[in-house]
């Protein structure tokens, strides 16, 4: 997450590092080329809720109601967040990682999100089905993998979880100790509500490193403005927060589509 003080941020990012080469200890050095920048924008766009209380239950509540209700909105406001990162439109919302274009890992380049398939539409395949699960950890640069992670929805870890090895053996690990992460495949897993149901031609599973991926910009936190006055004898609880998002490097995840192209 990056704290910015304006409303766009403005992120120049090297698609392509400067050309190098050996040479000999007395021969010429020519020129070399540049790297190759991109300009990525990542602009705020507004969440806000509004809601209300009665003076008298504020007054005569045994609870911190303001207290209350700001955790309330802040919850409401974390769902739609996420759901913005996964699959938001970029229209007055962030640009969810999902709405990008995507392409065959094959034809990669960079603007674009990649993605291996199953080879079975709406489906693993029949047999071996953890191998597209094996292409897809390898269709990552070493650099990324690193601190890869899994990101799918709750159905498809139910998929995923009764896959097993030759041995017989599940392929999904449960957490090792408290509030650490279920594994597959050696990477942690995390379950993300928004990520698309297993069908044709979808792309519930996503793998990479999501902190390089995808960039969350926040403007200025959640702000509050207590309203006594607009609707007597309510008091309203005007809520915002400027927040935006967007992919920053289209090389640190894959996706795996079940579809057969």
């Amino acid at each position: 997450m990056r704290q910015v003080s304006s409303a766009v941020l403005k992120k120049p990012f090297a698609v392509t590092g400067p050309a190098v080469g050996w040479v000999a200890e007395t021969a010429a050095r020519p020129e070399t080329a540049t790297g190759t920048l991109d300009e990525l924008q990542f602009p705020t766009a507004e969440l806000y809720a509004m809601p209300a209380a009665t003076a008298m239950l504020l007054d005569d509540a045994v609870v911190d109601l303001d207290q209350w209700i700001a955790s309330e909105v802040e919850t409401a406001f974390a769902e739609q967040e996420g759901a913005a990162f996964v699959n938001g439109d970029g229209i007055n919302k962030p640009k969810g990682f999902l709405s990008y274009a995507r392409v065959a890992n094959a034809t990669w380049s960079w603007g674009n999100v990649g993605y291996n398939v199953t080879g079975a539409a709406g489906a693993l395949p029949a047999t071996d089905s953890s191998d597209v699960l094996i292409d897809l950890v390898y269709a990552l640069k070493a650099g990324y993998r690193q601190s890869a992670s899994w990101v799918m929805n709750r159905k498809t870890q139910a998929t995923l979880r009764k896959l097993k090895d030759a041995d017989g053996n599940y392929m999904w690990q449960p957490p090792a100790t408290p509030g650490s992460r279920a594994m597959l495949m050696g990477f942690p897993l995390v379950e993300a509500e928004d990520m698309p149901d297993i069908g044709a031609d979808t792309t519930p599973i996503a793998f990479g490193d999501f902190r390089r991926f995808y960039l969350v910009v926040d403007r200025a936190g959640v702000r509050v403005l207590r309203d006594p006055y607009s609707a007597k004898p309510y008091v309203l609880f005007y809520t915002t927060k400027r927040v935006g998002g967007g992919i920053q490097d289209f090389d640190a995840v894959k996706l795996l589509k079940f579809g057969t192209v």
